[in-house]
This record gives structure tokens, sequence and C-alpha cells, in this order.
């Protein structure tokens, strides 16, 4: 299973994860310095869902927010 909305398109993002070590400035240390940054996927809330299409009735892989706003129709 693709992870993308049947929808709107919705698919995976990618960031990073980042390790901070040391104290804070305002708590009386000398700043919060970076020891790593790791690559990580943001991946899409999706759920198969039976959906009416055209009078029939058809399961797709549906993103939460669609299913939210009401953009498809549950059969």
């Amino acid at each position: 299973m693709a992870r993308v909305c049947d929808i709107c398109g919705k698919g995976p993002r990618t960031g990073n994860t980042i390790v901070r070590h040391g104290l804070a400035k305002y708590k009386g240390g000398i700043g919060m310095h970076t020891t790593g940054i790791n690559k990580r996927r943001f991946l899409p809330n999706l759920q198969s869902v039976r959906v009416k299409e055209a009078g029939n009735s058809v399961r797709r892989t549906v993103c939460t927010s669609c299913i939210k706003q009401e953009k498809v129709t549950k059969a």
C-alpha cells in the first residue's frame, strides 16, 4: 500500500531529529549544543475506508483530515 492519500495526495514528509546536550543559558549554563542530527519521516494518518463513487462502494486509502472535512462520503 502506497503511503499517499487517494483524495488530496498527501504523502510522507522528511525532517530531522535533533539531539541537544548541555545546560540552558537561563539555567546558568553555557547553552544547548547540537550533538546529533538524524533523518526521520513524518507519515500521514491514512485509513482504509469504503467510499461511495458513482453509485458503487470502493475501498480507498484516505487521510483523516479528508475524512474530517467530509471530502469523501462513506458507503
